[in-house]
């Protein structure tokens, strides 16, 4: 209901008797300041609107990738850092997703990787070093496989799986401190 049908309101109800004239000067008083706070809060917001536009145009903007909507607005580097940050652990940690979906620790990681390095620049590094990490594995499973036969390959793995449960949850840990780790023992095919 706008202020003048309130007001309206106010008079009918003086009129009809309703409420007395102290009723209906205390209620229009009541209104004035609620138009007031108003006023004042629409002028707030056109001045924040104002300082958040000259913000926006000092900022320097980020490349984004084609596919961005609305949710991936404008970060600023403490937030696009954190975001780095929680991508990056993500990232690792997926690796552990083919103990639940065959191959979805192979698929995972590079799919982050790949729709989220344009985005997230330093992201590209740890999808790198978790490529690497994922081939190197592989190789090493292959040659540990054979090497069963002779009984040398069975310490080794053993050794595989216990690197294949470590060596990410550390680069998940660093990547959440902020830093790249790279994988021991890790072949460098993506530098």
């Amino acid at each position: 209901m706008s202020v003048a049908e309130e007001l309206d309101k106010l008079k009918k109800m003086r009129d009809d008797g309703t409420i007395t004239e102290e009723q209906y000067d205390r209620a229009v008083a009541e209104l004035e300041d609620e138009r007031e706070e108003a006023r004042a809060r629409v002028r707030k917001r056109d001045r924040d609107d104002d300082d958040d536009e000259e913000r926006e145009e000092r900022r320097p903007r980020r490349r984004r990738s084609r596919d961005d909507d609305d949710e991936l607005e404008e970060l600023s580097p403490r937030q696009l850092e954190k975001k780095g940050r929680e991508w990056g652990m993500f990232l690792h940690l997926s690796l552990f997703a083919g103990h639940v979906v065959p191959f979805g620790g192979i698929i995972a990681p590079i799919v982050i990787w790949q729709t989220k390095k344009d985005e997230l620049p330093k992201l590209d590094r740890h999808g790198k070093n978790a490529v690497n990490w994922i081939i190197s594995s592989f190789i090493y499973a292959i040659v540990s496989g054979l090497l069963c036969l002779v009984f040398i390959g069975i310490p080794l793995v053993l050794a595989l799986i216990v690197m294949n449960i470590v060596f990410p949850i550390i680069a998940a840990m660093k990547a959440n401190e902020g830093r790249v780790w790279k994988y021991p023992l890790a072949i460098p095919f993506f530098t």
